[in-house]
């Protein structure tokens, strides 16, 4: 067969978007696909480390000590952190206290910034591919594996995401509405700027640049649209610093530090390595199954197929990828979670030939998917069962690394009952019918969040106990002496210092800070093999914890005689 006919449009683009009576049906099961994936695993657990634990403690500071200028974790000043997100998650946490815990409530950040990223990548495949691709950058978005817990956790990342989305439909804009997208490129810029720091608005100012090499973008309007972007851009990037450096110097001094490009690429002393390859090699789990289908869409228009590489469609979000994966390429300190903005791009990519995958090569995707989450489903069914008649099987939890095996969860009506409707409902969605590339993209994001929803609903009760600090906090409060006030840290990390303040009350001071040697109580962290002794033998040893089932890591308690506490 022709290679023309294999590529061909399918004659049923439409499929996610019918006319008729069955539109409105189909458009609201797709809003609430989206929902369900967003919602689900933002309430109901405490805060997990780490991204969760250590961004929540600084919003929680900032609740604690009303100061939303510069973030603080734990009582330190955290100026390398730009406030927005933290304020973001702050503000939720307060404005639903009423009916919602704390941490529950500044997830609800994260339900914000998700709804706002599905938006607008959807706005920006209307504009880029026409009305009928608008849901589907949103279903591959929703079904990359690299989404799966940090989509739900909080992390200045998340509020990074309708940054760069907020880019991308800005850009795709500008080539027919020169103002509105240069009001809308410049204020993205100032978000990343004030989400994250002074390299993520560059890399989306690099991308504007870039585009302009290109013919839809090579024009005087463009030349208006960058300009108005830098006039809304200036005063966001200029605010926050200048705040700083009229409240304190020596915090604007740290700021600046932080924000050097010698840092950032691992140049300067002391810097984390720089893994040049990192991306590259988690990539193809990480971007699943977006990136096979950016490899079609890029094979097809290399051979000049539908307009070939030089359409806007193409050249955007290329360009926007490539200059992520090459500048946090050459960062230091790669993380996975940095990585969250490169999905949006990709997403666009992916979906811009969906159309024109062979039937065979999207039928093997479909039916991978099907088989995949629905064996992943029924083990995870059958495991859960198992636990709650019987406990946690000992294998099970060696694969786990719970050292505790026995466990068997509560039985929570509204979880069960939550998962029950979601298996039910994935099982209607994929039964055997008329078969299309789209639907074999509906499939793999509602076997996603089928699989994320069960995870997240009768599993959460073991994960929770698992990852709480809670408990450790709690019995660690017991053995503080009434009206204990002072208690230095040793080797804490920062997620275990925000939630001991959070649940325990008492904030650690870092025995490296000249106020720990007045503390008559010491709070040591230590590894499986690392050495429980004190740093001097004036500690006399009170408590050991940790939390349920975990060995990697330990809590010790120590306490200085009064009469050799440093006065």
């Amino acid at each position: 067969m022709p290679l023309a006919d294999l590529t061909a449009p399918s004659n049923e683009a439409s499929d996610l978007s019918p006319s008729g009576r069955y539109r409105a049906y189909k458009q609201t099961g797709l809003v609430f696909l989206c929902a369900a994936w967003i919602l689900l695993g933002l309430f109901g657990h405490d805060p997990w480390k780490p991204d969760d634990a250590t961004t929540f403690g600084v919003a929680h500071d900032v609740l604690s000590n009303g100061d939303w200028l510069v973030p603080q974790l734990a009582g330190t000043p955290a100026a390398e952190r730009p406030p927005l997100f933290y304020a973001l998650a702050a503000a939720s946490g307060a404005a639903l206290r009423p009916v919602l815990a704390l941490h529950d409530g500044a997830r609800v950040a994260n339900a914000l910034c998700l709804a706002l990223t599905l938006w607008l990548l959807a706005l920006t495949g209307r504009e880029l591919y026409g009305r009928a691709f608008r849901w589907m950058p949103v279903l591959v978005f929703i079904g990359c594996i690299g989404l799966w817990d940090r989509a739900h956790a909080l992390a200045p990342e998340m509020g990074l995401l309708p940054a760069y989305a907020l880019a991308l439909y800005a850009l795709a804009l500008a080539p027919r509405r020169a103002l509105i997208s240069g009001a809308l490129l410049g204020a993205s810029a100032g978000i990343a700027f004030l989400v994250r720091g002074t390299s993520w608005a560059a890399m989306i100012g690099l991308t504007a640049l870039l585009l302009a090499a290109f013919p839809p973008w090579r024009t005087r309007r463009y030349v208006g649209t960058l300009t108005l972007a830098v006039l809304v851009a200036a005063p966001l990037l200029i605010a926050w610093p200048l705040a700083i450096y009229l409240r304190d110097p020596a915090i604007f001094a740290l700021w600046r530090d932080a924000q050097s490009i010698a840092r950032f690429f691992g140049f300067a002393a002391g810097s984390p390595p720089v893994e040049p390859f990192y991306y590259l090699k988690n990539l193809p789990w990480f971007a699943w199954p977006a990136l096979p289908l950016v490899l079609w869409t890029l094979w097809l228009r290399t051979r000049g197929y539908h307009g070939g590489l030089a359409q806007p469609g193409i050249v955007l979000p290329l360009t926007m990828s490539i200059v992520l994966l090459l500048v946090l390429s050459a960062a230091a300190e790669p993380r996975a979670t940095l990585a969250l903005p490169l999905l949006l791009p990709l997403c666009l990519l992916g979906a811009a030939e969906i159309d024109s995958l062979k039937r065979g090569t999207s039928g093997a995707l479909d039916w991978f998917g099907i088989l995949t989450f629905g064996l992943l489903a029924v083990l995870v069914w059958a495991l859960w069962l198992e636990t709650l008649w019987h406990g946690l099987p000992e294998p099970v939890a060696h694969i786990f690394r719970d050292t505790q095996p026995g466990f068997r969860p509560p039985l929570q009506p509204l979880a069960l009952l939550v998962s029950g409707f979601l298996s039910l409902l994935w099982i209607v969605l994929v039964r055997p019918a008329r078969r299309s590339n789209r639907r074999a993209v509906l499939n793999w994001a509602a076997g996603m969040t089928l699989v994320w929803g069960l995870y997240m609903t009768i599993w959460l009760p073991y994960l929770d106990s698992r990852r709480s600090y809670r408990p450790v906090a709690e019995s660690l409060v017991q053995q503080l002496p009434a009206g204990a006030s002072c208690l230095a840290s040793r080797n804490l990390g920062e997620p275990q210092r925000a939630l001991i303040e959070y649940f325990g009350g008492v904030v650690p001071v870092r025995d490296d800070l000249a106020a720990a040697n007045a503390c008559p109580l010491l709070l040591m962290q230590v590894g499986r093999d690392d050495s429980d002794t004190p740093p001097d033998s004036a500690w006399e040893p009170v408590w050991e914890g940790h939390r349920r089932g975990d060995d990697t890591e330990r809590f010790l308690l120590f306490r200085r005689p009064a009469a050799s506490v440093l006065q």
